[in-house]
């Protein structure tokens, strides 16, 4: 045991720390990207009731929470390293040196910390006003499908991401993210030794064309919720564009306390809360 905390503690154990985790973090984008591209199907009915089943499943499968656990711990780990290997050098080399090899690097990868710190403000900002809302949030949207009240996740996510300011947010942060990636993969994959002349440019190619994925990807939501609900300036103004859309399409709808809603509870069991 004394090995692995001596391992982990050292310079190059951190580093493999950093690079699991991050590994770990972008398997866990691409899982995430592919489940959320249900928000992009056209028709609203049929787009809300796949995306909130499918959040069902994910919040509450053993197998999906155990895991999701786990990329919080690598979230916190990842950033924790991160900040502590960032203080380290500058400790180490607290001025650059008058003729610096950085000239031939990415500008990704001479601000790592700057994108890490964008990446975490936006982490907060999103697990708040989704992760937290949909656990602990009070009076939200509930829909019926096949006689079961859902929590309306959908709804949720086109209120926020179709107020501009949020939207933007959105799209710098996964600018960010693509960039994060367009270094950090392939620098996982050589901090764990799996650098070779035949295989390190088939990884570049693969962590450039990630970041490009993830950055369209992502960047299609909000654009997405903004051309369906329109462009809001408050979380209220969204919020009834939402609403309107889904009375035109005749989508029944209640306000319900999320916290106290528990899966499988029938429609007709639901009461109505006044909206907050």
């Amino acid at each position: 045991m004394n090995w692995i905390i001596r391992t982990l503690t050292s310079s190059i154990g951190r580093k493999v720390l950093m690079s699991l985790t991050g590994l770990f973090l972008v398997t866990f984008l691409i899982v995430h990207m592919s489940g959320n591209f249900q928000l992009l199907i056209p028709d609203i009915a049929s787009a809300s009731e796949k995306f909130n089943v499918y959040a069902v499943f994910m919040t509450t499968f053993p197998l999906i929470k155990i895991t999701s656990y786990l990329l919080y711990g690598s979230i916190v780990l990842h950033a924790l390293v991160a900040l502590f290997l960032t203080l380290q050098n500058k400790k180490a080399r607290p001025t650059g040196y008058a003729v610096s090899g950085d000239s031939e690097k990415s500008w990704a990868s001479r601000n790592m910390g700057i994108l890490g710190s964008i990446l975490l403000f936006f982490i907060i900002m999103h697990m708040g006003q989704f992760w937290f809302q949909y656990h602990f949030g009070g009076n939200q949207p509930v829909m019926e499908i096949d006689g079961v009240a859902y929590k309306n996740l959908y709804a949720l996510v086109a209120t926020t991401l179709s107020v501009w300011w949020f939207a933007a947010l959105y799209l710098v942060s996964m600018l960010a993210v693509g960039m994060h990636l367009w270094h950090g993969f392939q620098s996982g994959f050589q901090t764990l030794g799996l650098n070779h002349k035949k295989y390190t440019p088939l990884i570049s190619a693969a962590s450039k064309a990630l970041a490009i994925l993830f950055i369209v990807g992502f960047s299609s939501m909000p654009l997405a919720m903004l051309a369906q609900f329109g462009v809001a300036n408050s979380i209220d103004e969204a919020a009834d564009n939402v609403r309107n859309k889904f009375d035109k399409k005749q989508i029944e709808w209640k306000t319900s306390d999320w916290s106290s809603l528990e899966p499988n509870t029938p429609w007709e069991n639901v009461k109505e809360s006044i909206a907050e």
